[in-house]
């Protein structure tokens, strides 16, 4: 039997990498400051972070209305492949990143901006990797169409 195919991860890495990378970078724009400043990013923060906010919101919606957990760490009943995840195979994650920048312009921060990268890297190893083979493993031909027509983004 496939260990990925009952749940894809033990633990539920995307909240937690972005919770702790949300944390660095205030630590780090407290200890060693690093500003980042130009005409309009308090604006564009605002907007970055209502987008953010919107796209994990439909996200949300759309795998309630689904019947299907949103969390990282549970196994998926059902495969979603419209609403925001017809644009993005990780539309949460995508989310999360958009939301990192939208901090640091919002908060003149720049260590936002640095660690959304790093963010995205650690959910694609340590989440998005699992949560595919969970999915491939599950649902097999139809998750490998869907990958075809879908993006990942991150």
């Amino acid at each position: 039997m496939n260990i990925y195919r009952e749940r894809p991860n033990f633990i539920p890495w995307p909240p937690l990498l972005l919770v702790a990378s949300t944390l660095t970078a205030i630590l780090l724009g407290r200890i060693v400051p690093l500003p980042f400043e130009f005409g309009g990013a308090f604006v564009l923060g605002i907007v970055l972070i209502i987008l953010a906010l919107g796209i994990d919101l439909w996200a949300m919606r759309t795998l309630h209305e689904a019947q299907t957990t949103i969390l990282p760490h549970r196994g998926s009943d059902y495969l979603v492949d419209y609403g925001p995840f017809g644009f993005s195979r990780n539309p949460i994650y995508l989310a999360n990143m958009v939301l990192l920048v939208g901090m640091g312009c919002f908060s003149k921060n720049a260590w936002f901006l640095l660690l959304a990268p790093v963010d995205g890297v650690m959910t694609h190893f340590l989440a998005i990797r699992r949560e595919e083979n969970h999915l491939l493993a599950k649902f097999g031909y139809q998750f490998e169409a869907y990958c075809r027509k879908v993006r990942r983004w991150i």
